[in-house]
């Protein structure tokens, strides 16, 4: 934001020429047209209000420059909100520090994610995209993995569970406190379809998930055998699914194309949840 420091021009007459004392431009808010410039003479520089700006909201950015035309065209060396002069003194400063420190360190709204699906359906792959983290080698999980993700104010706890048949029974262990389900199917393997239709809906009717958002992520479409979303949805009837706000995604947990989509939805959802 710059502020010019001379009257635009030198005066002449006769066989001389005049310079005209330094201008002096502050900007201030008018309306909707958003920052003006004042400009007056004198001395020094003063802020300019303009009545009938919101109370509560920023009134005044203030640029303050010295009356050294070297400055012309240069940035202000000191650019702020329109505070009184007497308050710059510095331990003021240090205390607008201080609360700036803390509102940059306030820590995100923690989610609670569960992380579910069939074994080989490419959850851990998945959460790793998440992490930004190495995916060339993946180990089958035989417990569970929990990773924090941080997205758009959240601090995203992903619970990743074992997805094999003898750790299946133990997922309900991890439903308390769930704010979203996602539910991971590999898109290739049509002959298991029904087996994860199945788990799906057995979840979809656990208490302890009552009514929580889920998002069903229609993995490996990098693969040419990969059902599309559209047709996973339909077989899996998921129109049906009426006590709850849900969305099924394509994605490639390997390339990571889709992922953000889905993030993105949960980010959206849960926010709406908590409110």
């Amino acid at each position: 934001m710059g502020a010019c420091c001379l009257d635009p021009g030198l005066v002449s007459g006769g066989s001389g020429e005049r310079r005209v004392g330094p201008w002096k431009e502050t900007w201030a808010w008018g309306g909707r047209r958003g920052l003006q410039p004042v400009r007056t003479r004198g001395r020094g520089w003063e802020v300019a209000w303009l009545s009938g700006y919101r109370a509560g909201a920023p009134s005044v950015l203030r640029t303050e420059m010295r009356a050294d035309p070297s400055n012309c065209g240069q940035q202000p060396p000191h650019a702020g909100l329109g505070l009184p002069r007497e308050s710059a003194s510095p331990h003021r400063w240090k205390g607008l520090l201080s609360i700036l420190r803390k509102l940059k360190s306030a820590p995100d709204q923690e989610v609670r994610i569960l992380l579910l699906g069939l074994d080989n359906a490419g959850k851990t792959t998945l959460l790793k995209q998440l992490a930004s983290e190495d995916i060339s080698h993946i180990t089958p999980t035989q417990g569970f993995n929990i990773k924090s993700v941080q997205s758009q104010g959240f601090k995203l706890n992903v619970w990743d569970i074992g997805g094999q048949r003898k750790i299946r029974p133990y997922w309900r262990n991890y439903f308390e406190n769930t704010d979203i389900l996602i539910y991971v199917i590999d898109s290739a393997d049509r002959k298991r379809f029904e087996e994860t239709g199945q788990e799906l809906a057995e979840l979809l009717e656990e208490e302890k998930l009552s009514c929580v958002p889920v998002l069903i992520f229609a993995n490996k479409q990098d693969l040419l055998t990969a059902a599309p979303a559209s047709e996973i949805a339909e077989g899996l009837n998921l129109h049906t699914i009426r006590d709850r706000v849900w969305q099924i995604q394509s994605c490639s947990a390997l390339t990571g194309e889709g992922v953000q989509d889905g993030i993105n939805w949960v980010c959206k959802n849960v926010s709406a949840k908590k409110k």
